[in-house]
């Protein structure tokens, strides 16, 4: 059985995380495939495609990419090269208090180049990204012509 894991599965933004897929054939050919959706429900994905190493695992921490939305040894390339369904989107949490973005990593066979939504992935999981830590304050600034936000830690 192919299980993805993503550790920590809940952080911030900011913090890096470890992507890991096991249970895979020695040498079999992957693709990893990271989606979210944005609070206006705009999909935003990336792909890399991986060799599994001789265990059956593949850790893009460790392992070159040899395709897909980058190439090379990226750890945190599937979150970093997140690309927009619709061109001219741009990525922008708007509520950055109340929710996450909910990073959905997928494992497909071979190597996917578009997805058929009838095509089953041989193992998923899924990631919290937070923007602003437990009981961080955000407090909103109007001052003349001076606009932002201005985040307390507790």
């Amino acid at each position: 059985m192919v299980e993805g894991t993503v550790t920590p599965q809940s952080s911030l933004a900011d913090r890096p995380v470890q992507i890991r897929v096991r249970g895979l054939s020695p040498s079999q050919l992957v693709t990893l495939r990271a989606w979210l959706k944005d609070e206006q429900g705009e999909c935003f994905q990336s792909r890399a495609f991986f060799r599994a190493d001789g265990a059956g695992e593949v850790d893009p921490g460790l392992h070159a990419a040899l395709g897909g939305s980058y190439t090379g040894v990226w750890p945190m390339g599937l979150l970093w090269f997140l690309q927009p369904d619709t061109l001219f989107r741009r990525l922008v949490k708007r509520d950055v208090a109340g929710s996450p973005f909910r990073v959905r990593l997928e494992v497909f066979d071979g190597i996917c180049l578009g997805m058929d939504p009838r095509e089953q992935p041989l193992g998923s999981c899924e990631a919290e990204r937070w923007y602003v830590g437990p009981g961080v304050q955000r407090v909103p600034i109007r001052e003349g012509r001076v606009r932002g936000a201005l985040f307390l830690p507790p």
